[in-house]
């Protein structure tokens, strides 16, 4: 009876300690939210004065706490740590706010942070400076980027728009009121489309009206072609686009300086014409020529996207510009456009140059990062902007068919913009609401 019991227990064990295992690699988030986070909590806690010191992150304290300590408190004098305010836990990690010391900077604690991962035992440690004097550590139990799945209460708002997760478990939002002019590059299949998909589902929700230009003959945004408000698949089309653009955004200005007001959100709301973000597919395409024939299209349609990313925030115009790559080869304007968009998301590129073209102007540490993005992770990318921050993002996988029925269901959204009506785009048929034909014949009777 005693072997039995013995053999039970043995049993019991191996069977929990494969359970907690399977459920490390299939299911993390439960694995962290039973094992993980506990132990971090412990570990932390219990090494945290130690593992800053030996990181050198520490100062010596002032002359009134060596006194005090060595007279009153008659005890040994210790390098000052930053305080603990505040620690808690999430879904994906462990969130530690610090007062830092005087004679420590963010940059100190950024730096160390690849020690102190490997100190406590997580995925990933991020630094967040939260307001002078205050850091905050974001700690990643494990890898959320393996399996993207987007924090349940982050929707699509005014102008904000999620379209990816971050490597510390927040999410990436597309806001177009602080950063109103974007640029996204990647080489083929390295899911520039995937995170388009995800920006077309989550604008097309909002009260805006979404201007498409494909020169690919329309082959990936005439699929939304029910939610858009104007769509160019060829360049002499998007010439002209451009040009209705230029024009609104002039009459824009001319409504702005009569009501005497600074930017499109200071005038009323009933005076307030409705925000257009401009979506670009490959915009090398804009920028090639065939011949000497084209260079005054080509001209005219640079000139214009120029003009629109200087002016057209204050009137509520954004631009969303993808391509593969966007240096000066591509010609006279290039780079001076590519200077106005502040936004950058770069996927998996071919060549370390391409990376250095959309982030070394306003994250330069930050191309490495890009260079080393694996093949077999599709979505995958570093987004910057001009404050110097960057981080690796990666957007969840979205169908077409779902992004198409988020378009049909939302298309009444679409406002009322007389300039942009050449343009619309006719919306194709619903293939779940075609009736088949009448057989010509009838069916045999068996």
């Amino acid at each position: 009876m005693a072997d039995l019991t013995m053999w039970v227990e043995a049993s019991g064990a191996l069977a929990g300690a494969g359970g907690v295992g399977y459920m490390k690699v299939r299911a993390p988030r439960a694995y962290w939210a039973t094992v993980g986070l506990p132990v971090t909590w412990v570990r932390f806690t219990t090494s945290y004065r130690t593992t800053m010191d030996v990181c050198g992150l520490t100062v010596r304290p002032s002359g009134l706490r060596a006194f005090m300590a060595r007279n009153v408190a008659r005890r040994e004098v210790q390098p000052v740590a930053p305080k603990i305010r505040r620690v808690r836990g999430t879904s994906t990690g462990l969130r530690v706010t610090l007062r830092l010391p005087a004679g420590l900077e963010p940059a100190d604690i950024a730096a160390a942070s690849e020690r102190l991962r490997h100190a406590w035992g997580v995925h990933a440690v991020n630094v967040i400076a939260t307001k002078p004097g205050y850091v905050e550590l974001r700690m990643t139990g494990y890898d959320v980027l393996r399996r993207v799945r987007m924090p349940r209460k982050v929707q699509p708002h005014d102008l904000v728009v999620p379209v990816a997760l971050r490597d510390d478990g927040t999410a990436f939002e597309r806001d177009y009121r602080k950063v109103p002019q974007a640029l996204t590059l990647g080489a083929t299949l390295t899911g520039k489309s995937m995170y388009q998909r995800n920006l077309i589902k989550g604008l097309a929700q909002l009260p805006v009206a979404l201007v498409g230009i494909d020169c690919k003959r329309g082959v990936e945004q005439s699929r939304y072609a029910a939610r858009l408000s104007a769509l160019a698949t060829n360049p002499d089309d998007a010439a002209s686009l451009v040009d209705v653009l230029v024009a609104e955004m002039e009459d824009r200005f001319d409504l702005l300086a009569k009501h005497g007001a600074s930017d499109l959100w200071s005038l009323p709301e009933r005076l307030r014409p409705a925000p257009i973000v401009v979506l670009v597919d490959e915009i090398a395409e804009l920028f090639l020529i065939a011949s000497r024939a084209d260079e005054a299209r080509r001209e005219r349609l640079v000139t214009g996207l120029i003009r629109l990313a200087q002016l057209s925030r204050s009137v509520g115009i954004y631009l969303e510009i993808c391509g593969q790559r966007f240096g000066s080869e591509l010609g006279k304007g290039a780079t001076m456009l590519r200077a106005q968009l502040t936004g950058r998301v770069v996927h998996r590129v071919n060549d370390k140059q391409t990376a250095e073209m959309g982030l070394s102007d306003v994250a330069p540490e930050a191309v490495p990062a890009a260079s080393l993005i694996p093949a077999d992770r599709p979505g995958l990318a570093v987004a910057a902007d001009s404050s110097g921050g960057w981080s690796r993002i990666r957007t969840p996988e979205i169908s077409e068919t779902e992004t198409v029925a988020v378009c049909r269901q939302f298309a009444h959204l679409i406002p009322d913009l007389p300039a942009l009506e050449p343009f619309r785009p006719a919306a194709p048929l619903d293939p779940t609401l075609i009736i088949p034909p009448m057989p010509k014949q009838a069916p045999a009777i068996p």
